[in-house]
């Protein structure tokens, strides 16, 4: 229990910290904008998170709304949600996708990838499978502060080639009025032999997996 309070408090902390570093209005529009002058894309990775509850929180259906727009536009051509099981029994990716599809994505341009447990590693194995599908311009598009919190880590260790496209708050308001709350069929999501991320990784582990993933390399596309 001091564990889970303890990582908690850690993660609030540094949730605050990075979110002062977040893109502003102003560098999401630049980056929006040298986005379309490069589009289309290939595809775009959106990164998951929970469900609960049998139903979408705001940065989940911040997320794909943001997905779609960039696909309508034409912007990309593909979208690879990410994300496994990781604190609900749902596949995240899978839960996204169901309602990518609800909202008009064709689904033969919606992918999944179902081994990411922490942000680092959505773009990690994100990037990986869309080398091995064979897709080569690739970007990741995800909310201003996660972008941001992504976009050192991307250099580093994934790949500089690896375009942004965080969310624009204006345009995200232009589009709010007219999002729906479209009905899934979530248990196509639900993972039989589901353990918590709680259980099976110690207060450390989980911390550096959000920081620097726990990344498997020789796992990375094969799924």
């Amino acid at each position: 229990m001091l564990h889970h309070k303890a990582f908690s408090l850690c993660l609030l902390f540094v949730t605050w910290l990075l979110q002062s570093c977040s893109f502003s209005g102003k560098a999401g529009k630049k980056l929006l904008h040298k986005a379309e002058e490069n589009a289309p894309y290939d595809i775009i990775i959106v990164p998951g998170i929970q469900f609960e509850n049998g139903q979408w929180d705001r940065t989940m259906k911040g997320r794909i709304y943001w997905s779609k727009y960039l696909f309508d536009k034409g912007i990309a051509r593909n979208v690879m949600y990410s994300g496994a099981a990781v604190y609900t029994p749902y596949y995240e990716a899978k839960v996204m996708a169901l309602y990518a599809g609800q909202m008009g994505i064709p689904a033969e341009n919606i992918y999944t990838e179902l081994l990411a447990e922490h942000s680092t590693e959505n773009i990690y194995y994100g990037y990986k499978k869309a080398q091995k599908l064979g897709f080569k311009k690739v970007a990741l598009a995800s909310d201003p502060f996660q972008t941001k919190m992504l976009r050192r880590y991307i250099r580093k260790k994934v790949s500089p080639d690896i375009a942004l496209i965080p969310m624009v708050i204006d345009t995200m308001k232009m589009i709010e009025p007219v999002m729906t709350d479209p009905v899934i069929e979530y248990n196509k999501a639900y993972k039989e032999d589901f353990i918590s991320i709680r259980e099976r990784q110690s207060f450390w582990k989980r911390l550096r997996g959000t920081i620097r993933g726990n990344i498997d390399t020789a796992a990375a596309g094969a799924e």
